[in-house]
C-alpha cells in the first residue's frame, strides 16, 4: 500500500511536469490567409499549409477562387478580414499572410490592375491596414504556374513577384519569395512530375507534349469558365490549380520560408515528415 507521503509526492511531480509542459507550450496564435485561387481551399497551397502548423494555431483560409488585388478589396472581403482582427482578442498575436498577382495580370475585366501603379498601392494598402489593427503582415509572392516550353518552365508571375517584394522592402514587413522557390522547384520537377500536382490527372495529349517539354493547352472545362475563373475553379486539369499533392507540397514550402523569415512563428510549425 502506497503511503499518504508518497502518494503527496506523486500528485506533486505531476503537477509540476504538467505546469511545466503547459510553460512550454506557445501561446496561441491566428494566421489568416489572403490571395487567390492558389491560396484558397480545395485548389490552393492554404489546406497544405494549414496542416504543417501546431494545434496552437488558428489557421483560417479567407483567400478566394478569382481575385485579384483590387477585386478581393472592392467586393468587400478584406472588410471580413478586417472585422476578424477586430475581435481576435484570444489570440497572443496574428499574422495575415497576403498573396496576389494572378488575377492581377492583363485579360480579366474587373480584376487586372496595372503592375507600375495599381497593384503596387493595392499590396501595400493591405499591408498598413493590418499594421493599423494591431496584426502582423506577411506578404508571398505568387506560386509559379507549371507550364514548360521547350523543357523551361515559362514563369510569367516574375514581374509580379518583384513587385510585391519592392513593396515588402518599403513597409518593412516579411516577403516569402514562393514564386522564385516554387518556379525553381517546378523546373528541377520537369513537366511530366508538375502534371501531379494539379487538381486532376493530365489527359493523353496533355502528357504526350509535357514528356517533349511542352505544355500544350490545358483541356477547357465544360463551361463558359476561364482557367481561373471568379468562382469555384472546375476539377479538371490545368497548369495552376493544386490538387491534395500539389497543396501538400508548396503548403510546407511556405511553412519552411515561414522557419526563416519569421522567427516568432518557428514553435508553430510542425517538423517535416516524409
Amino acid at each position: 500500500m502506497q503511503s499518504p507521503m508518497r502518494k503527496e509526492f506523486g500528485m506533486t511531480m505531476l503537477l509540476v511536469v504538467a505546469v511545466s509542459a503547459l510553460a512550454q507550450s506557445p501561446p496561441p496564435v491566428s494566421i489568416i490567409l489572403v490571395g487567390d485561387s492558389t491560396v484558397a481551399p480545395h485548389n490552393g497551397w492554404g489546406p497544405g499549409f494549414c496542416a504543417d502548423v501546431t494545434p496552437q494555431v488558428t489557421c483560417l483560409n479567407l483567400a478566394k477562387n478569382g481575385r485579384s488585388s483590387s477585386s478581393y478589396r472592392a467586393e468587400g472581403s478584406w472588410s471580413t478580414v478586417l472585422d476578424r482582427l477586430k475581435s481576435n482578442s484570444s489570440h497572443s498575436a496574428t499574422y495575415v499572410f497576403i498573396q496576389f498577382g494572378h488575377n492581377d495580370q492583363p485579360g480579366k475585366p474587373g480584376r487586372s490592375t496595372d503592375l507600375a501603379t495599381e497593384f503596387p498601392v493595392n499590396m501595400r494598402g493591405y499591408v498598413r491596414d493590418v499594421k493599423a489593427a494591431g496584426a502582423i503582415p506577411v506578404l508571398i509572392t505568387p506560386l509559379t504556374r507549371r507550364t514548360f516550353h521547350e523543357g523551361l518552365l515559362k514563369n510569367d508571375l516574375a514581374p509580379w513577384a518583384e513587385a510585391t517584394k519592392k513593396v515588402g522592402a518599403e513597409e518593412d514587413v516579411p516577403v516569402l519569395d514562393l514564386n522564385a522557390e516554387s518556379a525553381a522547384a517546378v523546373q528541377k520537377m520537369g513537366p511530366v512530375e508538375a502534371n501531379t500536382l494539379a487538381m486532376a490527372p493530365p489527359p493523353p495529349v496533355v502528357s504526350a507534349g509535357a514528356a517533349q517539354g511542352d505544355s500544350p493547352p490545358a483541356p477547357k472545362a465544360p463551361s463558359n469558365n476561364t482557367v481561373e475563373p471568379n468562382g469555384d475553379p472546375s476539377a479538371v486539369f490545368d497548369y495552376t490549380h493544386l490538387g491534395a499533392k500539389g497543396s501538400a507540397f508548396f503548403g510546407r514550402m511556405v511553412a519552411d520560408e515561414l522557419l526563416q523569415a519569421v522567427p516568432a512563428l518557428r514553435g508553430y510549425i510542425k517538423p517535416y515528415q516524409k
